[in-house]
């Protein structure tokens, strides 16, 4: 029953309309919550391409170091990961690939979907440094978009880039995010990882010490820093092995040079095309010199973090151009390189902050139609190298059957190291462990195949393998769809590799409508071998 003194107190009046002030902040909300997803949109991509990469490491960076790091039982030899590779420090990426095979059965998507959390750790420290500004969520939506680009697919597609070089440029964000906000033993700390991690972080302790200038900080916060970086690059170049390790040249070379530290800054711009990554990484240059003139004068405290930013891409490019110069890459220039993409990310996340901080007197709206068209137009870009670094991989997924049959022709031309197998065998790494398939949805390797249903096809063997453990290579065209694998056996049917098919045919191939390459390899065999095609089920001899 209700009680005489509440029934005659008014309700609320649902009527009446909102204060203004708490429609402000819900509509407020609002626009953010679309930022964020906006900016959620890249890393995303990023994450599935990152689930959906192959099992297997197939680049020859992982096996080396992994070979090196392991004796034949899968022990870790802790003194090898503290040498150089491609006379680098590797501390950091040397244990997260041992790690990696003896916990995680050395899959490579482990790798590929720590790179991108790691990225977007880097995104998160870059938000820490914009100060309250009415676009501050359309430019953590811009440094998303920059840092999860397209053009950096080769990140990743294989852990091996990703390991190699996003923990390291991930420690130095971080360390400049700290250093932003004065708090020199953070900053320190993470350039101290990163320079574990590899040489991309080498120069961190420079732009610290700018960072700290540009806040007014004391002399002897200035000069801490600096005498570290000092003395790190110092160790690094004594102990550094003799001559070139990375297939650089080594000529004098400053047009080379100063064309890949400018491809390198422009890289967003550009997927294949060198002379206009230069050109864009010319004007990022100059722009930012405009910019960044103001803030040497001026020292706002709200630019340091972003002009340490971009000194250290700056520093990157100029890291590039001196040890990476060769003209032995697709397009002629490293700096267009999948991975070296970061750096031109990190100058144009600088770019675009500082130039939106120096122009508080532009419209809202046109910010907001700046960072979209920069976000879209240059993923849109980066698709082109993205397709290209996906068909680069494909031939490489021979790895796991060369290394399951120990196939020494075919590990040398894939540049895989064979003395890894015993360690990754003892781990029961992939290829060694029970999730090893051939991908033909029923014949593996030791299957016994009934050869005489085998079916003819149109295909080609290119040339019978010289010897057991060669790559054998043809095209072949069935039902118009490429077959579900290759099939390699002895003349009693055991089947005794393997390989892939629904490669791009080689230039100039004389083939049938509709075929796509195959490539195969083999084990030991009794007699010569048969290679046969499997598709839905059937099988179809080639050759």
């Amino acid at each position: 029953m209700t009680q005489p003194a509440l029934a005659g107190t008014p309700g609320p009046d649902v009527t009446a309309p909102i204060p203004r002030a708490a429609a402000g902040r819900a509509a407020g909300r609002l626009p953010a919550v679309a930022w964020w997803l906006f900016a959620a949109l890249p890393a995303g991509l990023a994450l599935l391409a990152a689930v959906r990469a192959p099992r297997m490491h197939v680049l020859l960076d992982y096996w080396h170091v992994f070979a090196k790091i392991t004796d034949d039982n899968g022990r870790l030899l802790l003194g090898q990961v503290f040498t150089y590779h491609l006379d680098q420090p590797f501390v950091v990426p040397s244990l997260l690939f041992y790690a990696d095979a003896a916990w995680f059965g050395g899959d490579n998507r482990v790798l590929t979907v720590l790179t991108v959390l790691l990225l977007a750790v880097a995104v998160l420290a870059l938000r820490t440094m914009l100060p309250k500004h009415p676009a501050r969520d359309a430019l953590t939506a811009a440094l998303a978009w920059l840092l999860f680009s397209s053009h950096a697919t080769e990140l990743w597609v294989q852990g091996t880039n990703g390991i190699s070089w996003v923990p390291a440029v991930t420690s130095c964000v971080i360390a400049v995010a700290c250093a932003h906000r004065g708090r020199l033993a953070g900053a320190a700390a993470a350039a101290v990882v990163g320079c574990l991690c590899f040489g991309a972080a080498l120069p961190i302790w420079f732009v610290l010490a700018f960072v700290a200038w540009l806040r007014g900080e004391s002399r002897l916060r200035i000069a801490l820093p600096a005498a570290a970086g000092v003395v790190v690059l110092g160790a690094w170049w004594l102990t550094k092995p003799a001559g070139t390790q990375s297939g650089a040249t080594a000529a004098f070379d400053p047009d080379g040079r100063l064309s890949v530290f400018a491809a390198a800054v422009g890289g967003l711009w550009s997927a294949d095309i060198a002379v206009v990554a230069v050109i864009a990484g010319g004007c990022t240059l100059a722009l930012l010199g405009l910019l960044l003139r103001r803030t040497v004068t001026a020292r706002p405290a709200a630019d340091a973090g972003w002009a340490g930013l971009a000194l250290y891409s700056f520093a990157l490019a100029a890291m590039l151009a001196l040890g990476r110069t060769t003209a032995n890459v697709p397009g002629g220039n490293v700096g267009l390189i999948s991975r070296y993409v970061l750096v031109a990310a990190l100058a144009t996340s600088a770019l675009t902050v500082l130039a939106t901080l120096h122009r508080p007197q532009w419209p809202h709206r046109y910010v907001v139609a700046a960072v979209v068209t920069l976000a879209l137009v240059t993923h849109a870009i980066g698709g082109a190298k993205a397709d290209e670094v996906r068909r680069s991989y494909a031939p490489l997924g021979l790895a796991a059957i060369a290394l399951r049959v120990d196939a020494p022709a075919a590990l040398e031309a894939l540049h895989i190291q064979r003395a890894a197998a015993p360690a990754a065998r003892a781990l029961r790494a992939y290829p060694f462990s029970s999730a090893f398939t051939l991908g033909c949805h029923g014949p593996e390797l030791g299957s016994h195949v009934d050869l005489s249903t085998a079916q003819p096809v149109r295909g080609a063997l290119d040339a019978p393998p010289a010897a057991p453990g060669a790559i054998v290579t043809g095209w072949v065209a069935a039902d118009g769809t490429p077959p579900d694998c290759i099939l390699v056996t002895d003349p009693a049917g055991t089947v005794t590799g393997g390989g892939s098919a629904g490669l791009p045919l080689p230039a100039g191939t004389a083939a049938a409508p509709g075929a796509t390459a195959w490539q195969a390899t083999t084990g030991p065999t009794n007699g010569p071998p048969t290679v046969l095609a499997a598709h839905g089920g059937r099988l179809f001899r080639i050759g």
